[in-house]
């Protein structure tokens, strides 16, 4: 029976580089047996993000969009990457989305480039 005793195995989707930014994305299977790229390390409080937008996590480890209105303030919700990647031109959605995309902008030009240390000799 070792199968069925096991704990649900979640459904992980790994990361891969954003072909724009060059930054890291989260991929994560949605309930359409289908994949979104999340901005990673980002889950803002769903009552800040549009309910078209606003994609949470299932015990499963699957993704879906979470339209409910009014939401549950306390809530946590995921954001794709292409809303906050610095190279994609994208509507001012709200505000807060501008000043991450400012900073993934940032990101990517210190990620770019090479280091530049002043000697301390």
């Amino acid at each position: 029976m070792g199968a069925l005793e096991e704990e649900p195995r979640l459904l992980g989707g790994g990361q891969s580089r954003c072909p724009y930014c060059g930054l890291l994305q989260d991929r994560a299977a949605t309930l359409e047996q289908d994949w979104v790229l999340l901005e990673p390390d980002m889950a803002p409080l769903v009552h800040t993000v549009p309910a078209e937008h606003r994609w949470i996590v299932l015990s499963d480890g699957r993704v879906t969009v979470y339209g409910v209105c009014p939401p549950d303030p306390s809530q946590r919700c995921r954001i794709e990457h292409r809303l906050a990647c610095s190279e994609q031109p994208l509507p001012d959605l709200w505000p807060w989305l501008t000043t991450l995309r400012g900073e993934n902008a940032r990101r990517s030009e210190r990620q770019a480039a090479p280091e530049a240390w002043p000697d301390a000799g």
